[in-house]
């Protein structure tokens, strides 16, 4: 982490000081005032300079971005990335050649990513943020999949008067499921079980 610790008359003059050795803004940095200083007697006698150390924050969606590239490149993939920032919402669109082993039998890859790319997004910072990554629109077809199955699963589960268990999923999946039966008068929902086989189960 870059850092510099520097020295004026008042606090504001000293981290602006070390804002321009670092070359960055005020919401990059993260400060630390070492000492207020003291004006002095008529402002010269008994004077003391004001200490602050600033540091460098990294931005954390760059950092989750440069490790998706890295990953990217592992799998060897040629990609393009395309990123959109709603509020605390991070959401990565993914195109390209090949897109398919990014994706994964039901997109299990693609969530195994995305749930590292979670985590390296919020390592270490105070800001928490929400990760979406998508690949050639996979998310969108999943939902209308999710969504028709959904549907099938609980008029099965109302005809047959049993209880219907659906395959692990992770949790933003799982509210998907949750969401579209939500209104559904002959059912209700829950989930069952520990991650990573948390499960939604559909009863009449």
């Amino acid at each position: 982490m870059k850092q510099v610790t520097a020295t004026g008359q008042t606090v504001e003059e000293a981290v602006q000081s070390a804002l321009k050795q670092l070359n960055i803004t005020r919401d990059q940095a993260k400060i630390e005032v070492i000492d207020e200083g003291k004006k002095g007697l008529l402002g010269l006698f008994g004077s003391k300079p004001a200490i602050v150390k600033v540091s460098l924050v990294e931005n954390q969606i760059n950092r989750a971005e440069s490790y998706l590239k890295s990953m990217i490149n592992e799998l060897g993939i040629e990609a393009t990335i395309d990123k959109t920032v709603k509020d605390t919402e991070v959401t990565f669109h993914v195109s390209g050649e090949k897109i398919a082993i990014l994706i994964g039998k039901r997109g299990q890859t693609l969530n195994s990513l995305q749930y590292l790319l979670h985590l390296v997004i919020n390592k270490d910072s105070d800001r928490f943020y929400t990760v979406i990554l998508d690949a050639e629109g996979y998310r969108e077809r999943r939902k209308e999949t999710l969504i028709q199955l959904a549907n099938r699963l609980a008029d099965k589960a109302g005809r047959t008067k049993k209880e219907v268990s659906l395959e692990p999923m992770p949790s933003y999946e799982r509210k998907i499921i949750h969401t579209a039966l939500q209104n559904h008068k002959r059912i209700s929902t829950y989930s069952q079980g520990s991650e990573p086989n948390r499960h939604v189960v559909i009863k009449p």
